[in-house]
């Protein structure tokens, strides 16, 4: 198992769960190849969107159809300036590339943001650490495992 991997299921473990890391040689890097691959709606996929607000990093876990409101977000962590990490930033923060972000198992305490859409559906497939490797979880196990706070990060759609 890819180190990586094991990084995340061992931080699953940790929060008392079992996930199933599934591969897919084709790539799962963005939420419409994710949703592909597993054979689910967009909307199941998270995304994990790594930003800097007020010079710090955080991590928000959004629907695959979502689009993230910067001042929503800054309102959830408690203002400030936000924008998106850059490469470095988001692999210094997590320990994880662009594209294989998990929502949890990060290299260092990161703050985690989860967008509430996520909480309407029963399951979740979300990256396992590396660009083609994915995982199944339900939306409270995945607050959970995150010690992510409940937001609502999506932009609203513009008349």
């Amino acid at each position: 198992m890819h180190p990586n991997v094991s990084r995340v299921v061992d931080a699953a473990r940790a929060a008392g769960l079992e996930i199933e890391v599934e591969h897919f040689p084709a790539g799962t890097r963005t939420a419409a190849d994710a949703a592909r691959a597993v054979g689910c709606d967009v909307a199941q996929i998270v995304k994990s969107l790594v930003f800097m607000a007020a010079g710090a990093p955080v991590v928000a876990l959004v629907s695959g159809a979502n689009r993230v409101d910067l001042g929503r977000l800054a309102a959830a962590v408690g203002g400030g300036r936000v924008r998106r990490a850059d490469g470095d930033e988001a692999r210094a923060a997590t320990g994880f590339a662009i594209g294989g972000v998990p929502p949890f198992g990060h290299a260092h305490d990161v703050r985690v943001v989860v967008d509430r859409d996520l909480l309407d559906h029963e399951q979740l497939w979300a990256a396992a650490g590396l660009p083609d490797a994915v995982f199944a979880i339900g939306p409270p196990d995945l607050v959970r495992a995150s010690g992510g706070a409940v937001a609502d990060l999506a932009e609203t759609p513009r008349d």
